[in-house]
């Protein structure tokens, strides 16, 4: 499949709506990877927009049997589900450590390190840091320690971090950014938002991925400037 001169040359942008604590934004962040590789073509910009998948867990998290007992009615019917998916993330080379997990972290403080490390383009390399650290080393991310080494691991000052995750310095945008997500009628993850012209949700077959990207950046392409259609607008605030 190829894409006209147009679709080659113009830097699509990815918005991709998830949360690090979401198993299938895990797998899917990998499919994505490998479907962009599928396609060297196509010129992107990946732009990782925050979602809260359990906006009701507090700042400080709860006890992962307790989450689970919650949301799942027990542990023993969560981890049917949850080997399927640990077979999903071993297929893409990534483990689901699924007995190391121990806190269930609100991930607000997440996202503001993500939301951070946009300015030195280490956005994708946090987010891939905090998803290793809760799923395969089954760290607290609701540890301030925990975060503070995993910015420093991403190349960020780790003073300056501390200070910020002591405040409530982006709270507001973080929080601003995912409901704006929900409102645009977003409601699971991994969202994978090509171009504002084209959403594809679910952690799909990077085959399924690089299509939608191909298709996509032709219709980015041949728009005047980039505007999305009405129904798969997801209403997101730039930059």
């Amino acid at each position: 499949m190829s894409s006209s001169p147009a679709a080659a040359t113009a830097i699509m942008p990815i918005d991709v709506v998830s949360d690090v604590v979401c198993p299938w934004c895990y797998i899917g962040k990998k499919r994505l990877e490998t479907a962009l590789a599928m396609r060297p073509d196509i010129a992107v910009e990946v732009r990782w927009r925050p979602y809260f998948l359990n906006p009701w867990i507090p700042r400080e998290g709860i006890d992962r049997r307790s989450y689970l007992e919650t949301k799942f009615g027990s542990v023993d019917r969560y981890r049917a589900i949850a080997e399927r998916i640990a077979a999903a993330a071993a297929g893409e080379g990534l483990t689901y450590a699924l007995d190391k997990i121990a806190r269930q972290p609100n991930t607000l403080d997440c996202h503001r390190l993500i939301l951070w490390a946009r300015n030195s383009g280490a956005a994708g390399a946090m987010k891939q840091r905090l998803m290793q650290l809760y799923f395969s080393e089954g760290a607290d991310l609701t540890d301030p320690q925990v975060l503070v080494a995993a910015a420093v691991d991403c190349g960020m000052d780790g003073d300056l971090v501390r200070q910020l995750l002591a405040g409530d310095s982006d709270v507001a945008r973080v929080e601003d950014e995912a409901n704006a997500a929900k409102e645009a009628g977003i409601d699971g993850v991994p969202c994978f938002i090509f171009g504002n012209v084209l959403a594809v949700a679910g952690a799909q077959d990077p085959a399924y991925l690089a299509d939608a990207l191909g298709r996509a950046a032709a219709r980015y392409a041949g728009t005047a400037n980039g505007g999305a259609t009405r129904a798969e607008d997801a209403a997101l605030p730039s930059g």
